[in-house]
């Protein structure tokens, strides 16, 4: 992997550093870490180990304490001087990443951008989980929300609504709020429906907890967890052996395996 900025336009690459392992990232990040000239991070929730990726000579800038209003300008002024940028984001960028706006931003000072995708939390924890959360005659949804705080969630999409679809549901940005979430959940699924509470999922201290719907309050709050923390509530975590696709059964005939 052997790249240099010559591989690389002038322009800002969003790249998603996934949920903290540096193993999860995609090689088109690593490729673009290793190269660029510039990388703005979000200290607070990107780990330090994936900064080692980095050139030596590379400048770091550290976004934790910085305004929308203080980070965009850095990054026109570094593409109008021909360096590569790489704004890096915790998990996948197309979730809670506030990259909405600054996309908006950079094409309106006519500056190139570039997104890559990143691992989300939601598909680390199950793998952690050795879960699948699609099991056939189960469930076969899967919601990715969070639950009003600061950011208002539309009336459309409150988790009493969501709730009542008993998909496997992947709650963000909740913990704070962890006693109304488990209230507006208890209106739809089972009080003894799993729930896997995952903290800081990819870091080093990473800890997940599986308990019954009716303690995810008391474990969160027992465990102290206000940030960092996913919760995935779903019928997916507690599943006989039985369950099983139609995809590879004897019995299936598809495209690719015909019946003879």
């Amino acid at each position: 992997m052997k790249l240099t900025t010559d591989d690389f336009k002038p322009a800002v690459y969003i790249v998603g550093a996934g949920p903290g392992d540096p193993e999860l990232l995609t090689i088109r990040a690593q490729k673009l870490l290793v190269a660029a000239d510039v990388i703005l991070f979000a200290d607070s929730l990107v780990p330090q180990q994936i900064l080692q990726l980095c050139r030596l000579d590379a400048e770091i800038i550290q976004t934790a304490n910085k305004t929308l209003e203080e980070i965009l300008p850095l990054m026109i002024e570094r593409v109008r001087s021909h360096k590569s940028v790489v704004r890096l984001h915790s998990g996948d960028p197309s979730l809670y990443s506030a990259i909405h706006e600054q996309m908006h931003l950079l094409a309106e000072a006519e500056i190139p951008f570039e997104v890559i995708p990143g691992i989300s939390a939601f598909q680390a924890a199950a793998a952690k989980l050795k879960v699948e959360l699609t099991v056939p005659g189960v469930v076969q949804s899967i919601i990715l929300t969070r639950i009003s705080g600061k950011t208002e969630v539309p009336a459309t999409e409150e988790l009493t609504t969501l709730a009542a679809h008993q998909a496997s549901l992947c709650l963000y940005l909740s913990a704070r709020h962890v006693e109304n979430a488990q209230a507006k959940l208890l209106e739809h699924y089972p009080a003894d429906t799993s729930v896997a509470i995952c903290f800081r999922l990819g870091w080093p201290d990473e800890k997940i907890w599986v308990v019954p719907l009716n303690q995810m309050a008391d474990c969160t709050q027992k465990e102290k967890l206000i940030r960092t923390t996913l919760y995935i509530v779903s019928p997916a975590l507690k599943t006989s052996s039985e369950a099983r696709s139609h995809l590879y059964h004897p019995e299936h005939s598809h495209l690719f395996r015909q019946f003879q």
